[in-house]
């Protein structure tokens, strides 16, 4: 789980307005916070087959909300994924 100052700092960087959290962008972003946190859990505890399988619907996800913005706004998708470092 991202904590609410770090949800706050991505939803401004990736937001429309300040208030957007449902918008797919921000979705997206966070979604990558939270696989990018537990990536660092796993090296610690590289058997927690819970976590993983956890990490792995939040992968899906991204990937269905990335599939999404790139058929509607291919500029956007390039843009996103540049931000967020996904090698894509």
């Amino acid at each position: 789980m991202v904590s609410g100052d770090k949800k706050h700092e991505v939803v401004s960087e990736f937001g429309i307005h300040e208030k957007d959290t449902g918008s797919a962008q921000v979705q997206i972003a966070l979604l990558t916070k939270e696989i990018k946190d537990l990536v660092k859990h796993f090296e610690k505890h590289a058997h927690d087959e819970h976590s993983k399988r956890g990490m792995l619907q939040k992968v899906s996800r991204r990937q269905k909300l990335l599939k999404y913005i790139k058929k509607q706004d291919e500029a956007a998708y390039k843009k996103l994924i540049q931000q967020l470092g996904l090698r894509k």
